[in-house]
């Protein structure tokens, strides 16, 4: 991590409100990743994808903020992501997720995503295996019915953290205003809660709501647990979409294990099945990796299986390895 201490953010505050400055810190986060893919299918047919290709990641984060004169803490994060589309008037933007948060001890914490954020529901959804199917979505002609639906999230959603009411248990709400897509769209909220309080589990329970469309309004449920035993630790989770038009009700289970098998090197096996109303058949996936860490690198080798990856009768089957390397600095 690079460290640029008082770089002149007082000049900077002056520059945008005409309020009393402070001296702040900026710091700057960055992470790289390096990726060989190979997708194989059994779908012989033209639609289907037999991929082996190379990916690269790459992101900036800048991070400000310091103490104001009235005890108060602001802070500001902006993401520089090549590839991106954050602003959409342009393509070649590289201007991704960027926020402002304000927070004290006493009043808890308030921000507002302009781009990239999750609601207080969605913050909690990924899957205890780690969203194994969302490797597999519109991957060899896979149906666009495959994508898990969350509560209403993205840009300009703001998000209040509860001061601390009780040890171990941390609350937020979110709320995004409706009326932005579609005639009669409403505005969404959501609220999620994490508890900690016994050594080694952690459950965490979110409810949310996506208002966008009038006619098809979803309210979604996501539940969670870990346990972390010795070197083991087991997760489940399990996120239900609860719609208006009953043929796109949701629901993916998820369940993992992991093993540590040194401070560097551990192992993880885990499934995931989506149950969803627009299917024929559930699409079922699996997943084993390995993951070694040293220093601010990571290697990761893995394999995951999709049966019925498509949610049809066809049958259809989807294997995915990958190798890859990332990098935090």
């Amino acid at each position: 991590m690079n460290n640029i201490k008082k770089i002149g953010m007082t000049a900077l505050a002056a520059s945008l409100v005409s309020t009393s400055v402070f001296a702040g810190e900026l710091t700057v986060t960055g992470a790289a990743s390096m990726i060989y893919e190979n997708y194989s299918t059994t779908d012989t047919s033209a639609a289907a994808s037999n991929n082996k290709t190379f990916t690269q990641g790459n992101a900036i984060t800048f991070a400000g903020g310091g103490e104001l004169d009235n005890g108060m803490t602001v802070a500001l994060s902006f993401e520089l992501d090549d590839g991106a589309n954050g602003d959409a008037t342009s393509s070649t933007s590289v201007f991704d997720n960027h926020s402002v948060t304000v927070s004290s001890d006493a009043l808890g914490s308030f921000s507002l995503s302009g781009h990239g954020g999750s609601s207080a529901q969605s913050a909690l959804d990924t899957t205890a295996a780690g969203d194994i199917w969302d490797n597999f979505d519109a991957t060899a002609s896979i149906a666009a019915t495959e994508v898990l639906n969350s509560s209403k999230a993205g840009n300009n959603i703001m998000k209040y953290t509860l001061p601390t009411m009780m040890d171990d248990l941390s609350v937020s709400v979110s709320y995004q205003a409706g009326g932005n897509t579609s005639a009669g769209s409403g505005s969404s909220t959501a609220f999620g809660a994490t508890y900690t309080g016994v050594e080694g589990l952690s459950i965490s329970y979110g409810q949310g709501d996506d208002n966008d469309t009038a006619s098809d309004e979803r309210e979604v449920t996501t539940m969670s647990a870990t346990y972390a035993y010795g070197s083991f630790s087991f997760g489940y989770s399990e996120t239900e979409n609860d719609a208006t038009t009953a043929s796109t009700d949701q629901k993916l289970k998820s369940m993992a294990v992991t093993y540590t098998v040194s401070d560097a090197l551990s192992v993880t096996y885990g499934e995931e099945t989506f149950e969803n109303q627009a299917d024929a058949v559930d699409p079922e996936y699996s997943s084993f990796k390995a993951a070694y860490t040293s220093g601010g690198m990571t290697v990761t080798i893995g394999t995951q299986s999709a049966e019925n990856a498509d949610g049809t009768a066809t049958d259809k089957d989807v294997d995915y390895n990958y190798l890859g390397l990332a990098f935090a600095f």
